[in-house]
């Protein structure tokens, strides 16, 4: 088995080989190849991902190259986990809706859209080629934002693909830990759109004990407590940026205080050291304050219930399909699934509770139009979609934004100019 890891110099690439290793028994690869267009990133983890297989004593292939379509020859299964633009690009994405009063984010708002419009049309062009090269072969996809770029994948490829993001799995394990409840014992329904998503019901040995799950979260989780009792469902904690928002803005604005992507840029700096000392064979600690936890597991459970035709219930970002009352059948969801051999298979939710329904079904609508604009390459789309976008106040505040934004993004987004 071959798997491809496209981004192969992202500073996540230990932990996926990490969980290779851990797992090689049920998911036998014997070559991985990385895939990235920075040589220098790309021999570092090459030369590291080398290092680990031969300090787990694995005798499985490792070949870096910078040529995608001689990366995917063979492929069973192909990792997605590049950022178009760098480090770089993400800070001008959370740094320039400040300016205007606007959270600043890598999934969401303003600067959620500008990644999946530099993004869309990368992940096309690879589907593309995998269906040319590869076609049996499964794109496993990570990158952010995971539910948009789900939505453009099924909609504008033929490519088979599971979208995942590791969120889901873990605020529900912050629940039932703080209810101090054993995970074999309970299910969490989840429902919503990638990184707006919510815990709807928690069930214990049978029994709805949601309330005591929003009592158990309510005083340390980052949404505010009395908001969660009234609101009766428990939300990722990405909504504390539509829910908080002045508070979040305000935060990220303090002098001195630097966004998130300014402290990952520094500690990659000290991750692609760490990976260049050629007697590190192991995942070092430091990547755990890089952020992504739960990555490995959420790929390796992927892509051994395709493997080996699992049925497996898990919580991916897939086209709607008729899961979710009141969504787009052709719009991406994030929602609990059965996946195996034949892909995601969406287990009917219905209706969604009403205080949360308008919610998603905006941010819906600004998914989707920001989709059909990095497709397009259509100024006016991606207009509407910021316009469309609850967090943005008024025409008066997206109009000199979106200048600016697009100004940042010129080199990635030709139609942009």
């Amino acid at each position: 088995m071959k798997l491809v890891i496209f981004g192969g110099g992202s500073s996540y690439t230990p932990e996926l080989i990490s969980g290779v290793i851990d797992h090689i028994e049920v998911l036998p690869f014997d070559e991985v190849c990385l895939n990235d267009i920075d040589e220098r990133r790309l021999d570092i983890l090459a030369g590291l991902a080398r290092r680990m297989f031969d300090h787990a004593r694995l005798d499985v292939r490792v070949i870096g190259t910078t040529d995608r379509r001689r990366a995917l020859e063979g492929a069973d299964f192909v990792n997605a986990i590049i950022r178009v633009g760098g480090m770089d690009a993400r800070i001008n994405d959370e740094r320039i809706p400040l300016k205007y009063g606007v959270i600043g984010q890598e999934t969401t708002g303003p600067g959620g859209m500008m990644k999946a419009l530099r993004t869309i049309p990368v992940m096309l062009e690879l589907a593309r080629d995998m269906m040319d090269v590869c076609p049996n072969a499964w794109l496993v996809n990570y990158t952010n934002p995971s539910g948009i770029i789900a939505e453009a994948l099924g909609r504008f490829s033929t490519v088979q693909f599971v979208g995942l993001c590791s969120g889901p799995n873990g605020w529900s394990a912050q629940i039932l830990e703080a209810m101090g409840v054993d995970p074999a014992r309970a299910n969490v329904e989840w429902v919503g759109l990638n990184h707006l998503g919510f815990a709807t019901r928690v069930w214990v040995d049978g029994v709805d004990v949601t309330e005591e799950a929003i009592e158990a979260v309510a005083d340390h989780w980052k949404v505010d407590g009395e908001w969660l009792r009234v609101l009766g469902v428990i939300p990722a904690t990405y909504l504390r940026h539509y829910y908080h928002r002045t508070s979040a803005v305000e935060m990220a604005r303090q002098p001195g205080r630097l966004t998130r992507g300014e402290e990952v840029k520094q500690i990659e700096r000290e991750l692609l050291d760490v990976y260049s000392d050629p007697d590190v064979a192991t995942r070092p600690d430091l990547l755990s304050r890089r952020g992504g936890r739960g990555y490995s597991d959420a790929a390796i459970a992927a892509m051994r219930a395709i493997h080996h035709n699992i049925g497996d219930r898990q919580i991916l970002q897939v086209l709607n399909g008729g899961a979710i009352d009141g969504v787009p059948d052709d719009a991406s969801v994030e929602i609990a699934c059965l996946l195996d051999r034949i892909g995601p298979h969406p287990i009917r939710f219905g209706p969604l509770p009403l205080p949360i329904r308008g919610l998603i079904q905006a941010v819906k609508s600004y998914e989707s139009l920001t989709v059909q604009a990095a497709v397009e390459g259509s100024r006016e789309l991606a207009m509407q979609a910021l316009m469309a976008h609850p967090l943005v106040p008024s025409w008066e505040v997206a109009r000199p934004l979106f200048d600016d934004l697009l100004a940042a993004n010129q080199c990635w987004l030709p139609w942009a100019k």
